[in-house]
């Protein structure tokens, strides 16, 4: 089995390709270990000293780490997933499907703009962002103003706000001329 790595905008972020399906359509977020108990992919990784944070993607698996230098933590890493596929175990355990719904807030009125949101977020955004090692979701619409939620490698990025204000903010705004402005939830 080869697992290519790519770097991520985040320098406490890795991407990690295992060449296999991850988890397809979903993603799933841990933040800790407790979090991370459900999927045995995601178990094996906290268990090594200095991560911090699991992202499964559709075919990526993206890990971030407290401190220390990449070339001490990959080693470790790349043999915890290559652990994982060689145990046949399944990457989420039984019953779990993925990502948790988010609880998402807008006006009823403003359905139809949510839907085209939505449809720019599926089509045009969280492939660019994938390909960062992270994902984008819809939260919500108010007054304007869209609310996202960034993942895996994005979340806590120095370049995330630059992302959703010169990026999102402007490709929304273009199409939609009801947003305002982009917000991380």
């Amino acid at each position: 089995m080869f697992i290519q790595t790519e770097a991520t905008p985040n320098p406490a972020t890795l991407k990690f390709l295992p060449g296999r399906t991850v988890l397809g359509d979903a993603t799933r977020e841990f933040k800790s270990a407790t979090e991370g108990e459900v999927s045995p992919l995601a178990r094996r990784l906290f268990e090594i000293p200095g991560v911090t944070g699991v992202f499964l993607g559709g075919d990526f698996v993206t890990v971030t780490k407290a401190g220390g230098e990449w070339q001490h933590l990959k080693p470790a890493v790349l043999g915890a997933i290559m652990e994982h596929y060689l145990s046949g175990e399944p990457v989420l355990g039984e019953g779990d499907t993925g990502e948790m719904p988010a609880d998402e807030f807008f006006e009823p009125a403003d359905a139809e703009t949510v839907a085209t949101i939505k449809e720019l977020l599926e089509t045009r955004i969280r492939p660019a962002v994938a390909g960062d090692g992270g994902d984008i979701t819809f939260r919500g619409f108010r007054d304007g103003v869209v609310y996202l939620t960034m993942k895996g490698s994005c979340s806590g990025c120095p370049s995330s706000t630059a992302t959703l204000k010169n990026g999102i903010q402007n490709l929304l705004r273009h199409f939609l001329p009801d947003v305002q402005s982009v917000e991380a939830a």
